[in-house]
């Protein structure tokens, strides 16, 4: 399906519209119940047919105390200030459960087996970055790379690994009714259901901010995650990593990691993987800002009858400010490998910059891993990714006008 025009940041398709009053309709009518944001209501019913002690499997008191927190402050600040319309309402609902229900399959997945979260692993690449700085990019090009190992965005939607496997067909669906309500879902982020993408739903998992403040007017838990220590939410995500290789039979190779809340948790990530080798990706601070408010306009926009651009803005530059400095600070500290990666090298030669980060790491580059990352690449050159460059020159010649 041809993607339609995208007006202004804030526009929304028709299926969003849709969507969202037919849900008010059922609810207004009495056909359906509005489900509360309530934590003690979502959990209950999210952790139906699960036993208590999977909530506790593999994890300490402080950690189950953490995500218990994390829900509460999450659904005050969803009540009280996202304004979400009914099918804004809707899908926190359904993130939400979801959230919960994984948790606790995990948990009871790590009661069966303790040795899946426990297990030896390669120390992991980690891209770190501002988002829309080319972190996918270098992501995609690193995993490509047959001596090491991505995540598929199927198992990062869905980390219980489960037989036979079915993930990569629920992701296809979720990710075909999502493109419904955002048709211009690619041009901000090409996404495929086995393929190679970043972690960032295993940090939903543990309701670290990260998914949630690019969807949602949160201000109040988006402030009170960035000064709490995201130490529990990195537990959690090295207990995850360590399922999935195990899972996937990739524990011996390192995993090339990414997620731009990276940049604003390292020393958290790197506390439980102080092996790591970095690759830290720098582009041009206005047009990362000009780039990210338009991602997290279109994802805000469907989910709410708040709409306003400016202060979207505001708060992606006071964001975006807060993780340089989190980076900068990290690296401060960082005596492992560090390569330097810079966006429009990249776009002018990636195999030149390639052959830098490899030579920084202290990495063999083979012929065999090239011939993988000229297959991303013509991957990428065919996907509609560059349609968001065209959208955000058409949005200030509108403004311009």
């Amino acid at each position: 399906m041809a993607m339609p025009p995208r007006p202004n940041p804030l526009a929304t398709a028709r299926a969003a519209d849709w969507a969202d009053r037919a849900v008010g309709a059922l609810w207004r009518k009495g056909i359906t119940a509005k489900p509360p944001l309530d934590p003690e209501y979502l959990w209950q019913v999210s952790s139906r047919g699960f036993a208590a002690q999977d909530e506790h499997a593999g994890r300490s008191g402080v950690e189950v105390a953490d995500f218990r927190l994390r829900l509460e402050r999450l659904c005050a600040s969803l009540r009280g200030e996202a304004e979400l319309n009914a099918l804004g309402h809707t899908m926190a609902y359904g993130q939400l459960t979801s959230a919960i229900r994984k948790r606790h399959a995990l948990g009871r997945a790590w009661r069966t087996d303790p040795s899946l979260p426990q297990g030896d692993i390669a120390s992991p690449i980690v891209v770190v970055g501002q988002m829309r700085a080319g972190t996918t990019r270098m992501h995609r090009l690193l995993a490509a790379d047959p001596d090491h190992a991505g995540t598929r965005f199927c198992d990062s939607h869905n980390p219980v690994p489960v037989t036979p496997d079915w993930r990569p067909l629920k992701a296809a669906a979720a990710l075909a009714i999502a493109r419904r309500i955002n048709p211009w879902l690619d041009a901000l982020h090409p996404f495929g259901s086995t393929r190679i993408d970043e972690e960032i739903g295993w940090l939903a998992t543990a309701l670290s901010p990260a998914t949630f403040e690019a969807q949602w007017h949160i201000p109040s838990f988006v402030a009170w995650s960035e000064a709490r220590d995201p130490g529990p939410v990195y537990a959690e995500f090295a207990r995850i990593l360590r399922t999935d290789a195990a899972t996937m039979g990739n524990a011996d190779r390192p995993r090339v990691l990414k997620c731009p809340q990276f940049a604003e948790d390292l020393p958290a990530l790197l506390q439980h993987f102080p092996g790591a080798r970095l690759v830290v990706t720098h582009r041009d601070a206005a047009a990362i800002v000009e780039s990210s408010v338009s991602l997290v306009a279109s994802q805000m926009a469907p989910q709410s009858t708040r709409r306003d651009l400016s202060a979207i803005t505001a708060e992606w530059q006071r964001k975006l400010a807060l993780r340089q400095q989190r980076i900068e600070r990290a690296l401060a500290g960082f005596a492992g490998q560090v390569a330097h990666v810079d966006f429009d090298r990249l776009n002018a030669d990636w195999e030149a910059e390639i052959g830098h980060v490899y030579a920084a790491l202290d990495m063999p580059l083979s012929g065999a891993a090239l011939a993988a990352m000229r297959r991303e690449q013509r991957k990428a050159a065919a996907g509609s990714h560059t349609a968001h460059k065209v959208q955000i020159e058409n949005f200030a010649a509108g403004e311009a006008a």
